[in-house]
C-alpha cells in the first residue's frame, strides 16, 4: 500500500492504574443516586475519579444510573499522586486543561531509517504477481524483493513501511521523490528466511485536468512494471504507529480498503501462518482477529485464497467481513462501503473496543474514518458515552491506530 506519511502497543499495568475524571450530567442529588464518595458535584455536574483499569465498569454503571458522560479527562501525574487516598478530589484537580502524563510509545527497539534517501539499499525484484481475479479493476501487484547483501541488513517488523525511489529523473532533472509503501510481509519475509520484503501496490492512474489524458503514477508504475532481477532502491524502514501488541490474547480489529490490507496481511501471517508460528514460539496468537475489507468487486479481494485458508483453519480466531461496493447494497439501498459494515456490527465492535485487550487498526483511504467514527459513536451514545472523548483515551493507550492516505 502506498503511504504518503507514516508516523502501537497495549496498555500495561502502570497505565491501567492511571486516574481519569469522568464528567457526568443527569445524576440526582439524593443519597440514592449511586454516586460514590470519590465524586464531586458542581452546578449540576458530577465529576467521578476512576482508574483506567475500571473505566469500562464505571461507564456502564453511569449509564445504568441515568447519567450522561460529557467528558473524560486524565488527571495529571501530580494530581493523581496527591489524590491516592479515598478523599474527595478538589475541583482544581479536575480541570480539563490539566496535562496528561503520556505513556511512552511502544517500539523503542524497532529498527528505523537503516537506509536513507542519499544512500538507499539496492535490492532486486524476485517476483511480481497480480493480485486480482478475472475482471478485476485496475492493476494491483504483490511484489517480493531480495534484501540480501545489505550491510547493515535491512530489518523491519510488521506494521512498518519502506521507501521506494523510482528509476529515472523528474522534469527538473532530479531523482524522483521517495514514495512510502506499507510492508505486506512479516519480518521474516514471504520465504521465512529473513531475506525478503513484500509490497502490495496499486498502479495509480488519473486524468490530467487540463489535457484530459490518462496519467500514470511514477513510482507505482515503476513498481508494477518490475521484472525479476530488476534493481530497486529502498529506504527505511519507518513507522511505529501500526505495530502489533505483544500480548498473544489481544483482540485485533482491522479496517482496510484496497491496498490498505498490506499491513493486515503481515499481521495475519504472523498470527496464523504455520511457518511463522514455528519461528515465533513466544507468540502463539490466541485472541480474535477481525478484518473488515472494502473493495469494489469480488475480483478485487486481495489475497483471497490466503484469507480463505486462515478462515477455514482458525474459525474461532479469525473473522472476515467484506464490503463490496459495486456488488452489495447497504440498508438504504446504496453501495456497500466499510462504514456500513461497521454500522451493522456496531454493538459487537463497541463491546470489543471497551475491552482493554482490543486494538483497532485503520488503513486505506482517508475518507473512511468519518463513517467509522459515526457508526461507533452512535453505539457509544446508547451508554451515554461521548465517542470523541473515549477515542482520545484509546489513542493515549496506544489502542487506536490509523494510517490513511
Amino acid at each position: 500500500m502506498y503511504n504518503p506519511s507514516v508516523a502501537g502497543g497495549s496498555a500495561n499495568t502502570e497505565f491501567g492504574s492511571r486516574m481519569y475524571v469522568i464528567e457526568v450530567t443527569g445524576f440526582g442529588q439524593g443519597s440514592n443516586s449511586g454516586v460514590t464518595t470519590s465524586a464531586v458535584r458542581r452546578s449540576g455536574t458530577t465529576f467521578i475519579r476512576v482508574p483506567y483499569s475500571r473505566m469500562n465498569q464505571e461507564v456502564q454503571r453511569i449509564s445504568r444510573l441515568g447519567g450522561k458522560i460529557v467528558n473524560i479527562s486524565p488527571l495529571n501525574a501530580d494530581s493523581a499522586a496527591a489524590s491516592s487516598s479515598n478523599q474527595s478530589v478538589s475541583n482544581s484537580t479536575m480541570t480539563q486543561s490539566a496535562p496528561a502524563a503520556k505513556k511512552p510509545k511502544p517500539g523503542a527497539d524497532v529498527p528505523v531509517n537503516t537506509y536513507r534517501p542519499k544512500t538507499p539499499f539496492v535490492g532486486k525484484c524476485i517476483s511480481n504477481d497480480s493480485l486480482l481475479g478475472e475482471g478485476g479493476i485496475g492493476v494491483v501487484q504483490h511484489i517480493k524483493m531480495d534484501l540480501r547483501g545489505g550491510d547493515p541488513m535491512l530489518k523491519y517488523v510488521e506494521g512498518q513501511s519502506i521507501g521506494i525511489i523510482a528509476d529515472g529523473e523528474n522534469e527538473k532533472g532530479k531523482p524522483h521523490k521517495i514514495r512510502l509503501y506499507s510492508i505486506a510481509s512479516t519480518g521474516h519475509g514471504d520465504d521465512l528466511d529473513d531475506n525478503t520484503v513484500s509490497l502490495c501496490v496499486r498502479q495509480l492512474t488519473y486524468e490530467d485536468p487540463e489535457t484530459k489524458q490518462e496519467v500514470k503514477g511514477v513510482c507505482s508504475t515503476f513498481l508494477c512494471d518490475l521484472k525479476p532481477g530488476d534493481d530497486v532502491k529502498i529506504t527505511g524502514p519507518v513507522g511505529k504507529e501500526m505495530l502489533l501488541p505483544k500480548e498473544e490474547d489481544a483482540n485485533i480489529v482491522m479496517l482496510g480498503t484496497g491496498t490498505g490490507i498490506a499491513p493486515f496481511r503481515a499481521y495475519l501471517w504472523r498470527m496464523f501462518k504455520e511457518g511463522e508460528r514455528k519461528l515465533n514460539p513466544d507468540y502463539q496468537f490466541k485472541g480474535l482477529a477481525w478484518l473488515f475489507f472494502g473493495i469494489p468487486t469480488t475480483a478485487n479481494i486481495l489475497y483471497k485464497e490466503e484469507l480463505e485458508q486462515i478462515e477455514a483453519q482458525y474459525p474461532d480466531n479469525f473473522r472476515w467481513t467484506n464490503a463490496i461496493s459495486r456488488e452489495q447494497k447497504n440498508s438504504e439501498g446504496g453501495r456497500m462501503y466499510i462504514q456500513h459494515r461497521v454500522a451493522e456490527h456496531a454493538a459487537e465492535l463497541w463491546n470489543l473496543i471497551k475491552d482493554e485487550k482490543t486494538h483497532v487498526y485503520i488503513c486505506g483511504l482517508r475518507g473512511m474514518e468519518g463513517g467509522i467514527d459515526e457508526a461507533i459513536a452512535a453505539e457509544a451514545e446508547k451508554e451515554g458515552v461521548v465517542w470523541s472523548d473515549y477515542q482520545r483515551t484509546l489513542k493515549k493507550a496506544h489502542r487506536w491506530h490509523v494510517e490513511t492516505y
